[in-house]
């Protein structure tokens, strides 16, 4: 059996780098795709190489959806074909005063429409080739749970996780399966704490008790996108310690909170 083609959406950080080299020991040749640091981009695809993996790179901007079925068939071209989608890229912005539906906007059409393009080219592209094949969406923990100060970053994400499962049963007829993983506080540039030791980061929110690792995302989506997991789609898959398992605190809305800032937002626009 030759070597699998497999596309990754987002390879810049912790957790997209470590899906990659998940994906190259698997036997893949790949498809990385960049947004700000095509150096890292670069750095990632040599470090494939060492593992007799090839890569091609490719720069999408998830913010111009309409140009994610062009990146998706070139690096599908380049490649020689496709088996394989993982889509990892995320965004997430702390909302200025005033402006927090611009904000929500942004997240959504980010996060949610963005991915919604590439995921729909991915899949065209594999029904077309007609052999079946797998889709991974790396999600977030916030997929099921609401993130406080963050309502596009959660819409986005439960919209994300709702796209999923509507893929998976539509692309089942066609031996592709789709499944999403959702990370909880994982040692990334995200959270303050990339290179580290997640066995050495506490964190009280979780009851494992600690930050996650870039790799134990990548070893489930691993599994994911592997003939293994033939019969395994329109799941959702939590690497979070146990995050989801637990309530959030409650507290008190103080005045003028968030929701009143945001419709005024709205009805300001609305007049303009």
């Amino acid at each position: 059996m030759g070597r699998r083609r497999a596309i990754l959406v987002g390879v810049e950080g912790g957790i997209g780098h470590a899906i990659a080299h998940a994906l190259a020991a698997d036997g893949c040749d790949l498809g990385l795709t960049w947004f700000r640091d095509e150096l890292e981009a670069t750095r990632t695809a040599t470090e494939l190489k060492s593992i007799d993996s090839s890569a091609v790179l490719a720069r999408l901007d998830l913010g111009a959806p309409e140009a994610a079925a062009e990146v998706i068939a070139d690096l599908t071209r380049r490649l020689g074909g496709l088996d394989v989608l993982v889509c990892s890229a995320g965004y997430n912005e702390r909302p200025q005063p005033g402006a927090e539906f611009a904000s929500l906007r942004r997240v959504v059409e980010i996060n949610l429409i963005g991915m919604s393009a590439v995921l729909l080219a991915g899949a065209a592209a594999l029904a077309e080739q007609g052999t079946g094949g797998r889709i991974v969406v790396v999600t977030s923990a916030h997929e099921n749970i609401p993130l406080r100060d963050a309502l596009g970053y959660t819409a986005a994400k439960h919209g994300l996780g709702g796209l999923t499962k509507g893929l998976a049963l539509e692309l089942a007829p066609h031996g592709i399966t789709v499944n999403s993983v959702a990370p909880g506080p994982i040692a990334t540039r995200m959270t303050g704490h990339e290179g580290e030791d997640a066995t050495l980061l506490p964190h009280n929110g979780v009851p494992a008790g600690r930050h996650g690792a870039p790799a134990e995302v990548a070893a489930v989506v691993r599994f994911l996108a592997s003939a293994e997991a033939s019969y395994v789609t329109g799941s959702r898959y939590s690497v979070d310690g146990g995050m989801a398992l637990m309530a959030q605190p409650a507290r008190p809305v103080t005045a003028p909170n968030r929701i009143d800032r945001a419709l005024r937002s709205v009805t300001r626009s609305r007049k303009r």
